[in-house]
């Protein structure tokens, strides 16, 4: 660090907590929770919606649900809860980037728990409780990761 940094630092840190920037801050952070919980909303609509389509399709096409395959249903809920997420994202024009990034934390909370309902140390309707129960720290930290995007501010 040079003169020239030291004596800008003091300026730097007086600056950020001015009462501008601190109203900045409480600003992104509910815009920042208000998404959260429009995503969490936007993935119920998803849920319900197209599980409610799926299943219809089913009955109507003589198949029944197959719920003998808690992995396929834990898909289909992830899934759909996707669809419901990226609509409502690509909708309040976030980065595609952003937007499948997020749809991919269905995934990874959903898919590693597989083996351990194949093992037996879950039962299916666990297997839907943890899987839903993974999703929501997973998608804070995704929000986090990109903080300026979901709160709307330049700096993180």
């Amino acid at each position: 660090m040079n003169t020239a940094d030291v004596a800008r630092a003091p300026q730097a840190r007086a600056g950020s907590s001015s009462p501008a920037h601190a109203v900045e801050r409480r600003r992104g952070s509910r815009r920042f929770l208000r998404h959260y919980l429009e995503m969490v909303a936007a993935m119920f609509v998803g849920m319900v919606v197209l599980g409610v389509a799926v299943r219809g399709a089913l009955a109507l096409s003589g198949v029944g649900y197959p719920a003998q395959y808690p992995e396929l249903a834990a898909l289909e809920m992830a899934t759909s809860m996707s669809v419901g997420m990226v609509v409502w994202m690509r909708h309040r024009g976030h980065t595609w980037a952003g937007t499948l990034e997020m749809a991919g934390v269905m995934y990874v909370a959903t898919v590693p728990l597989f083996p351990l309902l194949w093992l037996g140390v879950l039962s299916s309707d666990s297997l839907h409780l943890v899987e839903h129960a993974a999703m929501l720290p997973l998608m804070y930290l995704v929000m986090l990761r990109r903080r300026a995007e979901f709160t709307g501010s330049t700096h993180s």
